[in-house]
């Protein structure tokens, strides 16, 4: 039987927590104004995240969610030994945080990430 985990999201920029168990950073871009010391995160996935042109069209829009939605899922195809080494550390892991920097908390690539692994 596989490993129960808990897959949970949060802003980069709210303070770290020990519930958070192991912390991913899933945007592209380094977040602006956060140290990698106050970030404390154990692993920076940005091969992850949405292409540079996905982001840019998306632009947080909730009008284009069911597409971006659709689109990340078919970039997320191409990227399956990132999905791989995500899901190896939600079995080894009680409790993962998807961290993200969009101020937007309802749409955003994490959402969609947690979303489309479930």
């Amino acid at each position: 039987m596989p490993k129960a985990y808990k897959m949970k999201l949060k802003r980069i920029y709210e303070a770290a927590e020990r519930t958070d168990g192991f912390r991913i950073l899933v945007d592209r871009l380094w977040p602006r104004g956060v140290s990698k010391e106050k970030a404390r995160i154990d692993l920076w996935m940005k091969d992850i995240a949405p292409s540079h042109e996905l982001r840019k069209w998306f632009n947080h829009d909730p009008q284009k969610w069911v597409e971006f939605l659709q689109r990340y899922e078919k970039e997320l195809q191409a990227k399956q030994s990132q999905i791989r080494d995500l899901k190896q550390k939600l079995r080894e892991e009680k409790v993962v945080t998807l961290l993200f920097s969009a101020s937007d908390e309802k749409y955003n690539n994490a959402v969609a990430l947690k979303r489309l692994l479930k």
